[in-house]
């Protein structure tokens, strides 16, 4: 039964659900891989129910016993709108939005669609693997902005960086906003340098918006649309937020028609459609009534960053935890204990937990970080910093002190 007037508290979060024999990726993979026991910390996917509402909308649908071609429409947009209105104050014309499958894919399509094979596109390294991988995929240029790091592990925008690629013919900027893996929200009047350097070069902004939603006080995220709309594309979803990642939905926010036109011509041209209908359903119900929920869970996700930071003083002392301003990720430097990467993969594998390796992010930039995914039941969060304790002492599970 559906309880539609749950509470969405710690105790709701807390209990969390048991996602094994679902085909999940993050637990049922991982423990073919590494073990029946080990605990998983990697993959940005949550250990939480969707929305109530999410359920309700999917069951009264699927009463309809007919899955045919179904149009992604005027109401899957205005429920997007209506979202990004609510939370983050932008106002989006439906026109402006275009449905795709995955961020990634709106990643790959932008790129194609904006610039020629060979041209250079920027990127701000260590960040989201893809990134890179869909420079590679679209035959284009990696040139790399790298952010720069303080002892501390707070991270900024290296803007001389920025604009000697863009003098060296960049056309194109990806930027992860919020970012991942190393927990920034941008600020506005960060935002705004970036944009004069861009526009100074005509250069094209991508903004990957997955984690707008999961920005803690007193930081605000601030969409890259609410400061210009010519020359940018924002990507988003509904699959971060709401743990909706398997039904495969997101959008492509364009208010410049120009490049709204091309990017709709390559989805065309490579058969990329967006109208599945039980993701469809679920994203919209999800961004229609899904608020409360969400309320909770970044109330219960920042209380997970403030147990990261408590555990990671407690038992890892030369670590190095980067400032969680935005998402459920934690960046951690932990280079001090002397081990590379894939050294530290293989202790935690044998300690049984499995994170991130931070070479996903940047080979050489992340070469001895970890990323850990707090999108869970707090209790995992300490047995999860534990379990990496044994794995730098070469312990096998068993922690000292």
């Amino acid at each position: 039964m559906i309880q539609l007037d749950t509470k969405f508290d710690q105790a709701f979060f807390d209990a969390g659900l048991d996602r094994q024999g679902s085909d999940c990726i993050k637990w049922d993979v991982c423990r073919r891989e590494h073990g029946r026991d080990v605990l998983p910390m990697w993959v940005a996917d949550m250990d939480f129910p969707s929305p109530p509402a999410v359920t309700k909308a999917l069951l009264e649908r699927v009463k309809h016993p007919t899955y045919g071609y179904t149009e992604a429409g005027e109401k899957d947009s205005a429920a997007l709108a209506g979202f990004w209105k609510r939370r983050h104050g932008l106002q989006l014309e439906n026109d402006s939005v275009v449905m795709l499958p995955c961020v990634v894919t709106g990643m790959k399509v932008a790129i194609e669609a904006l610039t020629e094979e060979g041209d250079g596109v920027i990127l701000q390294s260590p960040v989201y693997g893809p990134f890179g991988a869909s420079i590679d995929a679209t035959l284009r240029t990696r040139m790399d902005a790298p952010l720069l790091r303080d002892s501390q592990g707070h991270y900024s925008m290296d803007y001389e960086a920025v604009e000697e690629q863009c003098r060296k013919g960049a056309k194109l900027m990806l930027l992860c906003s919020p970012h991942n893996p190393v927990g920034r929200c941008w600020r506005k009047e960060e935002l705004e340098e970036l944009l004069k350097i861009l526009s100074r070069y005509g250069v094209i902004l991508v903004s990957d918006e997955i984690h707008a939603d999961f920005v803690y006080a007193p930081q605000v995220f601030v969409p890259m649309l609410s400061l210009q709309t010519e020359r940018v594309v924002s990507l988003c979803a509904a699959s971060k937020t709401f743990n909706l990642a398997g039904l495969q939905q997101s959008a492509c926010l364009c208010p410049d028609a120009g490049m709204r036109e091309k990017i709709l011509k390559t989805l065309d041209r490579h058969g990329v459609v967006s109208g599945n209908t039980l993701a469809l359903t679920a994203t919209r119900a999800a961004y229609e009534h899904g608020d409360a929920w969400l309320d909770g869970l970044v109330e219960y996700l920042q209380g997970n960053v403030e147990e990261l930071k408590r555990v990671t003083a407690l038992y890892l002392e030369k670590a190095v935890l980067s400032p969680i301003e935005a998402t459920y990720l934690g960046w951690l430097d932990l280079r001090a204990y002397g081990f590379s990467t894939e050294e530290l993969m293989q202790r935690c594998e044998k300690a049984g937990v499995v994170f991130t390796g931070g070479t996903f992010f940047s080979k050489s930039l992340g070469d001895g970080f970890l990323r850990v995914n707090i999108g869970c039941p707090r209790r995992y969060i300490e047995e999860g910093i534990r379990r990496l304790r044994a794995a730098l002492e070469g312990t096998g599970g068993e922690v000292h002190g």
